[in-house]
């Protein structure tokens, strides 16, 4: 993959289609031969959360997390939104692991598209 897009999420995975568009938005970026990172703040944080339980009417964004992870995509859970909500590292999906802002800030340096949802 030669052309990389860092998508920032910032909403909860549930109550509106931000992190599911984002999401479909990422299948569709791997699908043409762009390689996906994307960043976690605030209550994003639960996108990458097992043992999602899916409310009715909803995709299931933590399993749409997984298979953007085993297709290749980077995900990082901002630190200091992980400790604030009291999620740790085991309680993330396999593979979506807490990083920092200078995370984000070296993907953004790379170059390539940036996209915040």
């Amino acid at each position: 993959m030669s052309t990389k897009v860092t998508i920032v999420l910032q909403d909860a995975p549930y109550g509106n289609e931000k992190v599911w568009n984002a999401l479909r938005l990422s299948q569709a970026f791997i699908t043409t031969g762009v390689g996906v990172r994307i960043f976690l703040y605030g209550d994003s944080i639960f996108s990458a959360k097992k043992g999602q339980t899916t409310p009715t009417g909803y995709y299931n964004i933590g399993e749409m997390m997984a298979d953007l992870i085993k297709k290749g995509s980077e995900v990082r859970a901002c630190l200091t939104c992980s400790k604030a909500r009291g999620i740790a590292q085991e309680d993330f999906i396999d593979g979506a692991v807490i990083g920092n802002t200078m995370d984000l800030a070296n993907w953004i340096k790379e170059g390539g598209q940036v996209m915040v949802f």
